[in-house]
């Protein structure tokens, strides 16, 4: 017996929410309200829109979804399952299960198909930014005429408590500015939140803000899959503005007592309200019932997509013959294969630099060899010195610059880096002042949560700083960034350590690199081996003590090194034998296992870690410490770090009352 297009429209829908209902009853906990009335936006996007190969989630120019609404991942699992993706009913049924591969919110390395992790509100639209400009940067830099070989959008599905988030609208701002035309938000606009209806906290005229913000904006009937198939193509027709599709829906559709309410939101419906639901819909009792005709429907948006791959793989092969040099290029960059060219280019910084000055020289040694490096600052280039020369500006009127001035706006800089980053084919970093690294923290965090290799770049990392005062002195900052799991935070100590610095975070694949880097200019201390340094092992013995057995060790990390080389000068002269110890990164030291911990900090013997900031996790090595527990002070930096002890002088005395 065949059934109509409209019925099985409706069918397949309501399939959607089955499944999203019956996954949280199994878990007795998760988020069904959200599908429950997204089920149709989504249906429509992944039927009639979305580009995608199930086969081989990581096809470049597929079309890229976002739930940012992770709290609603069962309507994401569903999908993905319906569509043939890797993710077979076994794993829905074990949803939020240790283990599955569907957690309680999407995470990127876990699910096939899924595009990043989401779940803390306004990530994932501020993350789609990124995932656009990098659509956009590739475009423009290998397409030529008759070979469109990147030719994909971005869609975000959000909620009103993602709207509500600051990052967002940053987001939205600069996406705004940037002219995203292929970038698609569907705002879930269902009117509640966990605490009630969204009146009580958001009255704003959501339509009106994005308008003022460069976008191109519509009010549908969320519920209605024709309207939501009008929408996008409308959307698409824009393509000098991103979209927001304001699509007015019901939580929790078809539940009889909680649909329209807040306690629709989250915990499972319950037996008694499943059943009455699923009556509702007109669709089984029993749990996770998919009819075949339902996965056909489905997995022929899988099939289309896989016949377009094959197409797109046909004209990469003919754009091969006739732009070789672009070719080969784009396909190393898909492979993420960054070649040898920008290692043989890393410089042999010896002069006494900043940090971030030497940060500055690596960046525009390694550029050219690298050309989908993309990068930029939050509104202080002139500052972090992370210019590009001559790789052009990314901006409406000038798509293939490699430059990004994200402006004023440090959570969603990160954010759009994490993307970029995700998107495949482009290494991107961000920058700001290191104290600012609180305003993007999420991000950071979320980078490393997700095991990309997005590269943070965070200079004036000390009271070094000076004149600007506590406000601008990070002094908590390393210890808390570095009791993030898999972020590999760098203070490099000179020029030679911040070129293997970026090398390290280069060459890294699944985890992110933060460098710290110093305001002030510091002398060149360690070897000049680049591809065999030392601080590849995130700590090591820069100087030894006379003899090759010390009494004493002294530790320094970044503009602090200087003291502690100069301290143990004294020292070894008054008859110390004294070990100077580079820890630059605690995440690499850590990798090499205990024994080489031991070797570079042996048991027993009397230990000084002398650092620019707070010495609450240093205990972990030394004994004592000099470091810096209270905010900071105005003045001129080397004052400053005087003041609060960081001289040769004061290394040596506090050294000397540690050996008693």
């Amino acid at each position: 017996m065949s059934v109509s297009t409209a019925s099985l429209e409706e069918l397949s829908i309501n399939t959607i929410r089955g499944l999203s209902m019956d996954g949280v009853e199994a878990a007795k906990s998760g988020h069904a309200g959200l599908p429950l009335g997204a089920a149709p936006m989504a249906y429509v996007l992944w039927t009639k829109h979305l580009k995608f190969n199930p086969k081989d989630p990581q096809w470049l120019d597929r079309d890229r979804f976002i739930l940012s609404a992770g709290h609603g991942s069962m309507l994401l699992y569903s999908l993905l399952h319906l569509t043939g993706f890797d993710l077979p009913m076994s794993e829905l049924k074990r949803f939020r299960q240790l283990h599955s591969k569907t957690p309680g919110h999407p995470e990127n390395h876990m699910t096939p198909g899924v595009e990043m992790a989401t779940g803390p509100l306004g990530q994932g639209v501020a993350h789609s930014v990124g995932f656009a400009i990098a659509e956009s940067f590739l475009a423009a830099t290998y397409n030529r005429p008759g070979h469109d070989l990147i030719d994909h959008h971005t869609y975000a599905l959000c909620s009103d408590g993602d709207l509500m988030e600051g990052v967002s609208n940053e987001a939205a701002s600069l996406a705004g500015h940037l002219q995203l035309g292929k970038l698609t938000w569907l705002y879930d606009d269902n009117g509640i939140s966990i605490d009630g209806k969204t009146e009580i906290t958001f009255t704003e005229d959501v339509e009106v803000r994005f308008k003022g913000l460069g976008w191109h904006t519509q009010r549908i009937d969320g519920m209605d899959p024709v309207a939501v198939d009008q929408a996008i193509r409308a959307a698409h027709a824009v393509t000098d503005k991103p979209s927001l599709i304001l699509a007015k829906t019901v939580i929790g559709f078809g539940s009889p007592k909680l649909a329209g309410t807040n306690k629709a939101h989250s915990n499972p419906f319950g037996p008694e309200e499943l059943k009455a639901t699923k009556e509702a819909l007109g669709i089984s009792q029993e749990p996770f019932y998919v009819p075949a005709e339902v996965y056909t429907n489905f997995q022929a948006a899988g099939l289309a997509g896989a016949a377009k791959q094959k197409t797109w793989e046909e004209k990469l092969e003919a754009y091969s013959v006739a732009y070789p040099t672009e070719a080969a290029q784009l396909k190393a960059a898909i492979a993420g294969d960054l070649g040898s060219a920008w290692l043989d280019a890393l410089p042999q910084i010896s002069d006494k630099v900043a940090t971030r000055k030497a940060s500055e020289i690596v960046i525009n040694a390694v550029s050219p060899h690298l050309p989908t490096l993309m990068g930029g600052s939050a509104d202080l280039a002139e500052s972090n010195l992370t210019t590009q020369k001559g790789a052009g500006v990314f901006q409406p009127e000038s798509r293939a610059g490699k430059n990004i001035d994200f402006g004023v706006r440090e959570h969603a800089t990160i954010a759009a880096v994490n993307g970029l980053t995700l998107h495949g084919a482009t290494r991107a970093f961000g920058a700001s002042f290191m104290v600012f690294s609180d305003y993007a923290r999420p991000s950071i965090r979320l980078g490393a949560l997700q095991h990309i290799p997005a590269i943070y770049v965070f200079t004036h990392d000390s009271i070094g700083v000076g004149e600007d005062g506590p406000t601008h002195e990070p002094v908590e900052q390393l210890t808390s960034l570095r009791a993030i799991p898999n972020l590999n935070v760098i203070r490099p100590a000179d020029g030679y350590e911040t070129a293997v610095a970026w090398k390290i975070a280069l060459q890294a694949t699944t985890t992110p690199t933060f460098l710290a880097l110093s305001r002030q200019a510091l002398p060149a201390l360690t070897p000049s081996d680049l591809k065999n340094h030392p601080s590849e092992k995130g700590g090591y013995v820069v100087l030894e003590a006379t003899g090759g057995t010390p009494k004493l060790v002294l530790i320094g990390t970044g503009s602090e090194l200087q003291h502690v080389v100069a301290a143990r000068e004294t020292l070894e002269a008054e008859g110390i034998p004294t070990r100077v110890v580079s820890l630059p990164s605690w995440f690499l030291f850590e990798k090499q296992g205990k024994e080489y911990v031991h070797t570079v900090l042996p048991k027993g013997i009397p230990t000084l870690s002398v650092e620019a900031g707070s010495t609450l996790a240093w205990p972990r090595y030394s004994d004592a410490q000099i470091g810096v527990d209270t905010f900071g002070l105005s003045g001129p930096g080397d004052v400053v770090m005087k003041e609060f002890g960081f001289t040769p002088e004061n290394v040596v005395a506090v050294a000397k009352q540690l050996l008693g």
